[in-house]
């Protein structure tokens, strides 16, 4: 038996080894006596400190903390969920459907408002809005868009600026980009309005909040749409080429949020980080670890704008639902 364990654990490090992570570090002592795998699609510099400060008081603790798109993650953690202690994502509706399919453990004596947490199974411990990130120099003269009507507006006074220079995520990739558009279809149908502009202007399409930033910032595209304003904010250096905005006529606001896996061999350790996790950053407004806004748990509800924590998150996963979708988005988008 005991060489039988020592087979599947090699086998689960020659799977997690050959898979094309977007980003791998260790955080922790070489000689470790564990090793904490968290999952995750933040990226590393945002959650950096938050890993360190964690094994700084966790010293017989290292973490290998291993980034994926939010898509990507999903898939990964299904087909492995024992090669993984515990799972971080942005996709609310994902890692929702996750702990609903059982691959979540339940944490016992874990208080934590209801709000915020699904059968203590799902822990939400960030308020993130989606955002519109434009270049500066390319608005110069222009009307700064601060709702959605407005950059209707723009890019249909200026075709030929906007011209192959509009970015948003491919929901058909991106996991938080799928929330993001099925969130702001069920409130306004300006956003079907939106896209067939954009579409009409040959939209790029991305998979990650921070390539459309890069491009943003750098004038290969002028405006981009349902970024995660915490990863622009978060970029200091770029402030100078870019501004966020966050649409004034309503917000899409989500909780990014973290599981521990229903099959983690590390339990207890398992539940350790994610504690430290919480109490870093949901704990009236947020702790001081990452960049990334926390959430604020001296509020009695999440608030109008957040995406609620609820199984009205599976609506836009099921078949049929997301098939018609995906069918609207590329009529509109890809013409």
């Amino acid at each position: 038996m005991r060489y039988l364990f020592a087979l599947i654990l090699c086998l689960l490090a020659s799977v997690s080894g050959a898979q094309d992570w977007e980003d791998r570090q260790r955080f922790g002592p070489a000689d470790a006596s564990r090793v904490l795998r968290v999952l995750s699609s933040t990226d590393t510099a945002l959650f950096e400190p938050l890993l360190r400060s964690f094994v700084a008081v966790n010293a017989d603790t290292a973490i290998d903390y291993l980034v994926a798109s939010t898509s990507e993650l999903d898939q990964i953690f299904r087909q492995t969920p024992e090669a993984y202690d515990v799972v971080i994502s942005s996709a609310m509706d994902l890692q929702f459907k996750l702990a609903n399919d059982g691959f979540a453990r339940p944490l016992e004596d874990f208080p934590y408002p209801g709000w915020a947490q699904w059968r203590r199974s799902l822990f939400a411990f960030t308020s993130e809005p989606a955002a519109i990130v434009i270049n500066r120099d390319a608005f110069a003269g222009l009307d700064i868009p601060h709702t959605r009507q407005d950059l209707i507006r723009v890019l249909r006074d200026r075709p030929t600026l906007f011209q192959g220079r509009v970015g948003t995520y491919d929901v058909r990739q991106s996991g938080v980009g799928y929330l993001f558009a099925t969130q702001d279809a069920r409130t306004s149908e300006t956003y079907w309005r939106l896209m067939e502009v954009m579409g009409g202007l040959q939209t790029q399409l991305y998979c990650c909040s921070g390539e459309m930033i890069e491009d943003v910032a750098s004038g290969r595209i002028a405006v981009a749409y349902n970024v995660l304003a915490s990863y622009a904010v978060a970029r200091a250096d770029l402030a100078d080429q870019i501004e966020v905005i966050v649409p004034s006529d309503f917000q899409t606001i989500m909780m990014r949020t973290a599981l521990v896996s229903a099959r983690t061999p590390r339990p207890a350790h398992a539940q350790v980080f994610v504690a430290h996790l919480l109490r870093q950053k949901a704990a009236a407004g947020g702790g001081s670890a990452t960049s990334l806004p926390g959430l604020d748990l001296t509020r009695d509800a999440a608030g109008q704008s957040t995406i609620p924590l609820q199984p009205a998150l599976l609506t836009y996963l099921d078949t049929l639902k997301s098939a018609g979708f995906f069918k609207d988005w590329t009529d509109a988008v890809i013409q």
